[in-house]
């Protein structure tokens, strides 16, 4: 051990920080890093890891091209996608801003409304399929109260996916206290100002506060994207799919190529098709970003 004795203060201080995040590095380059540059590979093979390993160049994604169940999976995605996102940004704001202001119990509020985002996703699914079941669900049990005959839910093709819409309401919460971070950090000048020239709550909200909680909208809204699109766990466990595939996702079509069917190759094709889709959707927001989305940093450096 001479050579570290030898090292200077810096290259000792170096040394420990690359020790400390050698077993993150290994993870991150075997396990993921390694992970999609093989399913890259994967992709153009048709592999079952058991007996076949054939190089067929780029015919899995021209297979996509004439699946109907891989444009099933595409459409029943884009749907969740596009019926989820609204509903999460509205509702996340809307319980951030009932909960912004102090007052008794508002602690207690906050960490009910993000305690479900960090429960066990298998047990939550499986507590909606009680309160979404057509006979005995808590729902329709309050509906026909009311002499409302509830629908089928999960068990019609019309309202299954709109059933896991609302059910992915259920891990709001880790938005909403992002939007709660963004809210509190609003100088109170400025409201103090905007009433001083008389504007009131709403103008106040669409003037003041919207514009300076953008970039935690943004942040949202790219993750917000990114989950939906890889949304699984749900349609997996709450409707496998069904009915006749109605719920059935890209996620979970990948899943049976992979593991139900063992077309590895086919799978790898699917899972880098929704990597480009998503990184579409993300490019497209991100430019976009600049017409709509605040920041106070630059518009101090621009004066």
């Amino acid at each position: 051990m001479n050579w570290y004795g030898r090292l200077s203060a810096s290259r000792r201080e170096e040394l420990a920080a690359y020790l400390f995040l050698a077993p993150w590095l290994f993870g991150f380059f075997v396990f993921q890093l390694g992970a999609v540059a093989t399913s890259f590979v994967l992709s153009f093979l048709r592999v079952d890891f058991l007996t076949e390993w054939q190089f067929i160049g780029l015919r899995n994604y021209q297979q996509l091209s004439g699946d109907a169940f891989f444009w099933k999976a595409l459409w029943n995605t884009a749907y969740y996608a596009l019926g989820r996102m609204p509903l999460v940004l509205i509702v996340g704001l809307s319980i951030a801003l009932l909960l912004n202001k102090e007052r008794s119990g508002s602690r207690f509020f906050i960490t009910a409304f993000y305690l479900p985002s960090v429960t066990s996703g298998a047990a939550a699914a499986l507590l909606w399929v009680w309160i979404f079941n057509q006979d005995y669900g808590l729902i329709n049990s309050a509906l026909k109260l009311v002499g409302i005959a509830g629908p089928r839910w999960l068990n019609s093709e019309e309202w299954a996916m709109p059933s896991l819409i609302l059910i992915s309401l259920w891990g709001v919460g880790s938005s909403v206290v992002i939007y709660l971070a963004a809210l509190r950090g609003v100088p109170p000048s400025l409201y103090e100002a905007a009433s001083l020239d008389g504007a009131g709550p709403i103008t106040q909200f669409l003037r003041i506060t919207l514009p300076m909680i953008t970039p935690s909208i943004l942040y949202n809204f790219v993750i917000g994207i990114i989950a939906s699109f890889q949304v699984f766990l749900n349609s997996y466990v709450i409707t496998g799919g069904g009915p006749n595939n109605a719920t059935l996702t890209l996620v979970l079509y990948l899943y049976r190529k992979a593991f139900q069917e063992f077309a590895m190759g086919y799978a790898s094709a699917i899972g880098w098709v929704l990597f480009l889709i998503i990184l579409a959707f993300t490019v497209v927001v991100f430019k976009s970003s600049s017409m709509w989305v605040y920041y106070e940093a630059e518009l101090k450096k621009g004066r």
